[in-house]
């Protein structure tokens, strides 16, 4: 019973009057319960402790009082202490199946979850609520990542209630974690047969049929969930993303409208209606959505990548750089931001900020391949061949023998008149792939025309066809 401190003439306008003015009022000990519980829904755990406190001077002998005290115990992680008071009370009452469920709390919050299923097996002797000990010892094996018993124990709360979602949801969850997703189509479909008008079942059905790829058999799912609940903003969202598959852009789009006036608008609404324009050749109108989206939420970086793609395939390369900067500001420490400012000012011809820009994805611990070599060429581009040099042996560590590498080493050191060095690092880049030396002819065509370097890759194609 849930109480609040305004209702007038009831137990905890007494408790909270009397603990004011020092008095002493007595209570019966399902009133000190009902305080008890109340404090402990609104986290006042304080107060709920002197409750107890004061529940346990009048009624001594109140086992609920006690399960109380033992449940605010673990609370604060006095689990020894609530552990001793549990075998007290089950040596009192060892029929009692909140003592067992408290007992099995403290066993899985020491990580024994075995021995907490069987306790919690004992509790279904007694008890008179068996759903809520099932669903318990599902999450049991939940933790232990025994998908199937915990599927057992979720579909016995069903069997329980049939209308018990959330024991749906795991049962589905526990399917989905074992990729059974024949299975679960075979077991919503049964629980459909019982119940053909729950929206909830078809959801989950449409989500099965979606990750299968059966995605004409998803969007019947989907109609009917939004056909049962037409405020069912998920069957809604699900739908258009089944539409998104099937390339049917424009009902897409109609989907996605309806979820954002059906609910608060979602920064994920937002950015797949911008795609959807995108798709259908709309860039004006997709630019739109993806504005509202970065609106809506500043970190989403889809949406500023989406931004600055689009004036980039535009070749409004200005553009792109203002959004590819706003983002920058919002957000400095994430590594795709700086990449699409390389790519921008790469295209800018502003080499300077391109190097900036790989740096700074280095120094955020993008380690990508693509990085390294992207830094070294635009050394090599403007002539800073030491740097060049020192990039490539950075690189050489977290990219030992690498084609990419080895035919830039090759390069730069035929560059630097290191011409032994030269000739390893070519013969070594032929070993790694003989295809990938077009990159020595693009990057450093001098040295590719050299006839030394002409012979080795000869004598290598011999060997190598």
């Amino acid at each position: 019973m849930s109480l609040t401190p305004k209702e007038e003439n009831l137990p905890l306008s007494k408790f909270e009057s009397m603990l004011k003015t020092n008095s002493v009022y007595f209570f019966d000990s399902i009133e000190f319960e009902e305080i008890i519980h109340y404090y402990l829904e609104m986290g006042k755990n304080a107060l709920a402790k002197k409750a107890i406190n004061l529940g346990l001077q009048q009624h001594p002998n109140s086992i609920n009082l006690k399960l109380l005290k033992s449940e605010v115990l673990v609370f604060d992680g006095e689990l020894e202490k609530a552990s001793n008071l549990l075998n007290t009370l089950n040596a009192i009452e060892p029929n009692n199946e909140e003592v067992y469920v408290q007992q099995a709390n403290i066993l899985s919050k020491k990580n024994e979850h075995l021995q907490a299923i069987n306790l919690l097996k004992s509790a279904l002797v007694f008890t008179d609520d068996e759903a809520d000990i099932y669903a318990i010892i599902g999450m049991e094996y939940l933790f232990l990542d025994n998908f199937d018993d915990a599927r057992f124990n979720f579909a016995k709360c069903l069997e329980v209630d049939f209308e018990d979602y959330s024991s749906l949801y795991n049962v589905i969850y526990c399917f989905d974690m074992e990729n059974k997703h024949n299975e679960a189509v075979s077991f919503l479909n049964n629980y459909i047969n019982k119940d053909p008008y729950c929206e909830v079942a078809w959801h989950q059905l449409g989500r099965q049929f979606y990750i299968l790829e059966k995605y004409e058999e998803a969007l019947k799912a989907f109609d009917y969930a939004v056909l049962i609940d037409e405020y069912f903003v998920g069957g809604f969202l699900e739908k258009a993303k089944t539409l998104e598959k099937l390339m049917r852009f424009e009902e897409a789009i109609e989907n996605y409208t309806t979820t954002l006036e059906l609910d608060d608008p979602t920064s994920f609404a937002f950015l797949r209606i911008g795609e959807c324009y995108n798709n259908l050749g709309k860039t004006s109108l997709a630019i739109q959505f993806y504005k509202k989206a970065v609106h809506e939420d500043p970190l989403l970086d889809k949406g500023w990548i989406a931004i600055t793609d689009n004036y980039i395939d535009q070749k409004q390369y200005q553009k792109a750089l203002y959004f590819v900067k706003k983002a920058i500001e919002i957000d400095e420490q994430n590594s795709l931001y700086w990449r699409k400012y390389a790519e921008i000012n790469l295209k800018l011809s502003f080499y300077e900020e391109v190097i900036k820009a790989f740096y700074e994805c280095l120094r955020l611990e993008d380690n990508d391949l693509v990085i390294w070599v992207g830094l070294c060429d635009t050394q090599c581009f403007i002539g800073d061949f030491e740097e060049a040099l020192i990039t490539l042996h950075k690189a050489s560590v977290f990219y030992q023998n690498f084609a990419e590498i080895e035919y830039r080493f090759c390069g730069l050191f035929y560059k630097f008149g290191n011409k032994e060095k030269g000739k390893i690092h070519l013969q070594m880049a032929l070993e790694i792939d003989f295809e990938y030396q077009s990159t020595l002819k693009e990057l450093f065509p001098d040295v590719f025309k050299l006839t030394e370097a002409q012979s080795i890759i000869k004598n290598f194609k011999k060997s190598y066809l």
